[in-house]
């Protein structure tokens, strides 16, 4: 995801996510459908989420918490004035695939 390049947007952004900033509601509404836990890391205006994801994620269950709960859908109305999805097709978090991983090219044996 991208965020507007303005210096105000990248300040609000990570001030909305700085801890005991993000509404409550939110917060329990990503553990309540699964998500282990979720990390966006920001590298100028862009941004990259890493979701840990339990047995019991539930994605529609999420989409509808967001598109039915007040204050969820006031979360995501916030968030989308600040994010610009990457690419063309409007998609705000495309899913990336991997492309390495270091432990993939080492045995058990070459890690110790």
């Amino acid at each position: 995801m991208d965020l507007a390049a303005e210096s105000a947007t990248l300040e609000a952004y990570d001030d909305a996510h700085a801890t005991g900033q993000t509404p409550r509601a939110v917060i329990k509404a990503l553990h309540r459908h699964g998500i282990a836990e979720m990390e966006i890391f920001r590298a100028g205006h862009r941004l990259v989420m890493i979701l840990h994801l339990g047995e019991e994620f539930d994605p529609a269950g999420l989409a509808e918490s967001e598109r039915t709960d007040p204050d969820l859908a006031a979360w995501q109305l916030r968030m989308t004035t600040l994010q610009r999805a990457p690419f063309g097709d409007g998609e705000p978090w495309p899913e990336a695939h991997a492309v390495f991983r270091l432990s993939d090219h080492l045995s058990n044996k070459e890690m110790t």
